[in-house]
């Protein structure tokens, strides 16, 4: 396939991140520079999965927008670290040397797990990691030094320079008592290095100072320049924009308000806010919004510990305007939904390609390969035999696939990770119940069945016998059969097509299951 015949395809798709793309079609420089994308992350708590699939989704969109129109383009992952310390999150050790550092920029406040470092740099030494690892090509940026280097010292001066007009936006969008003391800038402390809230007394736009009073009274003259002071949030993400030149910015549902006061404030600014996308927010399992300081969310290394980095990304990509539920128990179901798109890949059109969500996981260039049993089925292998190891799951793949261990490494860290999630999130739940009646006498039948079978008969062969089993014990619901053999053969209410997991399984080690329900 030719670019030419790509973007043109591009150009037409209807998958959301191609949408997204053609906002940005208008904004393409004149001089040729690349379009700037931008995240943000706060690390006020632990990173967790909600921050990775804002990378992942704008990630998605901007190589959509590579393949319409060939443009270069750069992502900035950027650190709001100047910010204080506003709470103490819930899931930190020595939660009470950390209260001592409220109001105090996060880069200066010590990290609970390794003192030696701040907070705001561990946080977000954790989040690169992970971007690293997955590969997503970005520029880290930190408020810090963007503000200690005199990066943003221009900017801020505009700021001073056209206060009027950002508190003209400002003022309305806030309550009596908060507007009375309210001021773009925040000082920071020369004595206790806190970042403070209050009122500004007088401002020097030609030295570029403010004076303020602290908590005793005692007035301060502080530089808006080189770090001293960093701007209110909603202003110091507009000045951000126009200082980066960023062109694209997605944000969560919750933010949709503070999305238009910034725009406004960019063009106060003499600039032109980014086109961006809003998402709705991931719910813990009890329907409760994700929060990092409470640390109610899935981790990034708690789903890694399960499923490939690509199922996680496959999960961003569907619905970003739906809320979802995020937790473990989604895992098994993403993983197979992310092979099911990836076998379909290569027969589909360029049409459909650039639809199927495998397409933007991988950015255009999905491996060919894919695992040949799914994660399901081996969770039911395991749950099955009681493997502790990978040795007893490879032994049934080998004698029914001809694979063995070492050939398809995707499939190695499956069997491993397959034994980890049951051992971890299944095992616990799992309860065998006793057969009723008619149950009995379709295992009997079943078992009866299977016994005329050669050891090596096919899934199909397999799968037939077991419905004519069903029919035979009077099932005429046959749902209701297969919920029988999964709570009494497996111990859950949901299971694997039968056919598949007895040939994998082995017809003489069903048998025994069956005879275990039975007795």
């Amino acid at each position: 396939m030719t670019a030419p015949e790509l973007r043109d395809a591009a150009l037409a798709s209807k998958a959301w991140p191609f949408e997204e793309a053609r906002k940005l079609l208008a904004r393409l420089p004149k001089d040729g520079r690349p379009v700037v994308f931008e995240t943000g992350y706060g690390p006020s708590g632990l990173p967790h999965i909600g921050t990775f699939g804002e990378v992942a989704r704008t990630t998605m969109v901007r190589r959509a927008f590579e393949a319409m129109t060939g443009h270069p383009t750069r992502l900035i992952a950027f650190s709001d670290d100047l910010d204080g310390l506003r709470k103490v999150p819930d899931n930190v050790p020595n939660r009470e040397a950390m209260a001592a550092h409220l109001g105090r920029p996060l880069t200066s406040v010590p990290d609970p797990f390794d003192p030696s470092r701040s907070f705001g740099a561990a946080n977000n030494a954790r989040l690169r990691a992970f971007l690293d690892g997955f590969g997503f090509e970005y520029e880290f940026l930190s408020a810090t030094e963007c503000y200690r280097s005199g990066r943003f010292d221009p900017l801020l001066r505009r700021v001073l320079q056209r206060w009027d007009a950002v508190m003209a936006i400002m003022l309305p969008t806030l309550g009596e008592e908060r507007a009375a003391t309210y001021a773009p800038f925040l000082p920071i402390h020369p004595e206790s290095g806190r970042v403070e809230q209050v009122a500004v007394l007088a401002r020097d736009i030609e030295a570029a100072t403010i004076t303020w009073a602290d908590a005793q009274g005692r007035e301060w003259t502080t530089s808006v320049l080189g770090g001293c002071a960093k701007l209110q949030w909603k202003v110091d993400w507009a000045m951000r924009w126009v200082a980066l030149g960023v062109d694209y910015e997605m944000a969560g549902k919750d933010l949709i308000d503070s999305v238009t006061v910034s725009s406004k404030i960019a063009r106060a600014l003499g600039g032109t806010p980014p086109a961006g996308f809003t998402y709705e927010l991931f719910l813990d399992e009890d329907g409760h919004k994700i929060s990092k300081s409470k640390g109610n969310g899935l981790t990034i290394d708690e789903w890694l510990s399960y499923a490939a980095p690509e199922s996680l990304a496959f999960y961003m990509y569907r619905e970003p305007k739906v809320a979802k539920k995020l937790h473990l128990g989604l895992v098994p179901k993403t993983v197979d939904e992310y092979c099911d798109f990836l076998r379909r890949f290569p027969a589909q059109p360029i049409e459909q390609q650039l639809g199927n969500p495998v397409w933007h996981v991988h950015g255009g260039q999905p491996p060919a390969q894919t695992p040949p049993v799914s994660f399901a089925l081996l969770l039911n292998l395991v749950a099955a035999a009681g493997a502790g190891d990978s040795a007893v799951l490879w032994g049934m793949v080998t004698r029914t696939l001809g694979l063995k261990p070492g050939e398809d490494p995707a499939l190695d860290a499956m069997m491993e990770r397959a034994i980890r999630f049951h051992r971890d999130v299944i095992a616990p739940t799992l309860k065998r119940r006793a057969p009723h009646d008619a149950e009995r006498e379709g295992l009997k039948e079943l078992d009866r069945r299977l016994a005329a079978l050669a050891e090596d008969a096919d899934a199909e062969s397999i799968q037939h016998e077991v419905f004519e089993a069903g029919k035979a014990a009077g099932f005429v619901q046959l749902r209701d059969w297969f919920t029988a053999l999964y709570e009494t053969l497996l111990g859950q209410s949901q299971g694997p097509r039968m056919g598949s997991f007895i040939s994998l399984y082995g017809i003489a080690n069903s048998r025994r299951l069956i005879a275990e329900a039975l007795a």
